[in-house]
């Protein structure tokens, strides 16, 4: 058993083997210049500089022997699993499915809902197209843990607020022993973030635990 002793809100410990990293939603769309961040009014640049930390933390996971599962959050080409509710909230420049600078928004196969090229799977990694916020919605998720052995996950990616918060939640739910990277999930609201590693945490770890890259290497050498 690895022991993550100084992660909050108290020590997490966690079964190597039966362990699996998420990484979610590290999208051209989300992450680069003209993608459906930058349409929202964000500044796509503050997710971008976690680029480095996701790819340190790949390389200690991949090292580990861990799982990996990289999600994707996109649509149907012709939106049938994108609900009116979704595709008409905010005031975006451009909408889910529109034309946009890196092909149609957040649309399956098009180059903005491609993982940047940095942090992209390698061979005999899954990558998990979902069509909401939450990665167990309308996906295969909860079989494909199951079927590994899992019982703990570690988090990282975007954002940190909406969709890993939302996933956190859903596997808190189903009993998974939930552990989020810090230096490896941003929002592009800096005060989103902090808030949300706060709910995570609160209440001896209602719904999980927190910790730094260097805490999980640092664990896995032990």
């Amino acid at each position: 058993m690895a022991v993550i002793a100084d992660a909050l809100p108290f020590a997490y410990e966690f079964p190597v083997a039966k362990t699996a990293l998420i990484v979610i939603d590290m999208q051209r769309d989300f992450l680069e210049p003209g993608g459906f961040g930058e349409t929202l009014g964000n500044d796509v640049g503050r997710l971008a500089r976690i680029i480095p930390g996701v790819v340190s933390l790949l390389r200690v996971a991949r090292a580990a022997g861990m799982p990996i599962i990289h999600t994707r959050e996109n649509h149907a080409p012709d939106l049938s699993d994108c609900p009116p509710a979704k595709r008409n909230r905010g005031n975006p420049s451009l909408r889910i499915g529109d034309p946009g600078p890196m092909g149609r928004i957040l649309v399956r196969g098009e180059p903005g809902a491609d993982i940047v090229e940095s942090v992209a799977a390698l061979p005999g990694e899954i990558v998990l197209d979902k069509p909401g916020k939450g990665a167990f919605y309308a996906t295969d998720l909860q079989n494909i843990l199951q079927s590994l052995g899992i019982t703990h996950l570690l988090f990282a990616g975007v954002t940190t607020e909406v969709c890993v918060q939302t996933t956190i939640r859903e596997a808190n739910d189903r009993g998974y022993e939930c552990l989020l990277i810090e230096d490896a999930t941003e929002s592009y609201f800096a005060s989103f973030k902090s808030a949300t590693l706060d709910m995570i945490r609160a209440q001896g770890g209602i719904v999980g635990w927190t910790a730094t890259i260097d805490a999980l290497s640092r664990a896995l050498h032990t």
